[in-house]
């Protein structure tokens, strides 16, 4: 580390453990020595929560309320115009207004050296704050984190629900133009993966690729820990991720309707956790059947990975690196995935991870690991030394840390407020 940094993270979202990019970004940097001032938008009491934890490693924490009507209006009058919705979904004039007061008196007088904002849900504040500033604020780097118009375009095809089918078929072309649009006004822009990135050069010749850098995700060690081989269940699998997002969804309709039958014609006792927040209904009535379990919103994901036989990560369409299989390669969880899931990792396919192309190789592959013990151990001393070397957040904030110094120096930046 060159020096200490005076950081602004701008949020649309409060980061917690399931929005764990964000927050896992802020508190690495803290613990490198940078003082981190985070502006974040809250819309629940579980928001106002992970808030006090965040006070412990920001040096300043200053949070403002949304309300889910702005959110809704937001997306109605932005109907006609040619902006996407999710640029506008978080968007309060208020909050942008603090923005600007926090960078003209904020920070005690010292100034900030970078600032940072994150997903396309919060680039509009930084497009406020280059008007404004007229290119003489701090330099900004713009966390896209995936390309959500590669994400629409595979969703548009590929997405279970229709009415998800027509969203996304709705927001592709004007999300495609934002995202080729907006990467002029920022400094840098960080993707999570090549190909996210490859999406970006994709857009047209208005993208600027050479401020496109890959900051990949990673996963706290500490606390995805490897569980007790001896207390795993039985033929037990588990699958996990915000059950809200429309490729989640897509992923456990796949698992339930294509893959599981086969398994039970296998092996009938086979049973699937299904862990994340914000089930829909057609999630939740595959609790039905006795060897299902749909939690919705736990406190810790933990348990369910630790003592789960396998994970499935059978994902059809996505962006970006799927946290779920970092999360249970750390635990030490035989992972069984789609190449979906795994395209933006440097895994050895059937060493560190056990990959199925089709629904028929995948209730397979699921089944020949549940009556091979030795196969899983093997796949979870892989995947646990794959994660140890490759995704540690003290890593990628220090890569982190290279892109903020080099953004400064090239901008020629003092702090100049």
């Amino acid at each position: 580390m060159e020096k200490t940094m005076n950081i602004l993270f701008v949020v649309p979202y409060v980061p917690n453990l399931i929005r764990v990019r964000p927050y896992n970004l802020i508190r690495s940097l803290s613990r490198r020595g940078h003082q981190i001032t985070l502006m974040t938008l809250w819309t629940d009491d579980r928001d106002l929560e992970d808030l006090e934890q965040l006070k412990s490693f920001c040096k300043q924490v200053l949070a403002y309320p949304l309300p889910r009507w702005r959110s809704l209006s937001n997306c109605v009058l932005t109907l006609p115009t040619d902006r996407p919705l999710q640029a506008v979904y978080c968007w309060s004039p208020d909050f942008s207004h603090a923005i600007q007061e926090q960078l003209v008196s904020g920070n005690e007088g010292e100034g900030y050296d970078v600032i940072h904002i994150e997903h396309l849900r919060g680039a509009r504040y930084g497009q406020a704050i280059r008007s404004r500033w007229d290119g003489k604020s701090p330099p900004i780097v713009w966390d896209s984190v995936d390309s959500i118009s590669y994400l629409f375009r595979q969703a548009a095809g590929q997405s279970q629900k229709l009415f998800n089918r027509m969203v996304t078929r709705f927001e592709l072309p004007r999300t495609e133009k934002y995202e080729a649009a907006v990467t002029r006004e920022f400094d840098r822009v960080l993707v999570t993966s090549e190909k996210d990135r490859d999406a970006f050069c994709q857009l047209g010749e208005i993208v600027d690729t050479e401020k496109l850098r890959i900051l990949n995700n990673g996963v706290d060690l500490d606390y995805f820990s490897v569980g007790n081989f001896q207390e795993r269940a039985e033929n037990t699998l588990v699958v996990s991720g915000k059950l809200s997002y429309h490729a989640n969804i897509s992923m456990v309709h796949f698992m339930m309707e294509k893959i599981m039958p086969q398994v039970w014609e296998s092996i009938p006792e086979v049973k699937l956790w299904i862990v994340g927040k914000d089930p829909p209904g057609d999630i939740q009535a595959y609790a039905k059947d006795q060897r299902i379990v749909v939690t919705g919103t736990v406190d810790d994901l933990r348990p369910y990975l630790q003592k789960a036989t396998l994970a499935v990560a059978p994902v059809t369409y996505g962006a970006g690196i799927q946290n779920k299989v970092l999360e249970a390669m750390a635990c030490a969880t035989p992972v069984v995935s789609t190449p979906t899931a795994v395209a933006a990792l440097e895994l050895e396919w059937g060493d560190d991870v056990a990959i199925a192309e089709d629904q028929y190789t995948f209730a397979q592959t699921v089944i020949d690991l549940l009556q091979r013990p030795e196969r899983r151990l093997n796949l979870a001393r892989r995947g646990r030394e794959y994660v140890e070397r490759k995704h540690s957040w003290e890593a990628i904030a220090a890569r982190l840390e290279k892109i903020y110094m080099d953004v400064i120096v090239s901008t020629n930046h003092f702090p100049a407020v």
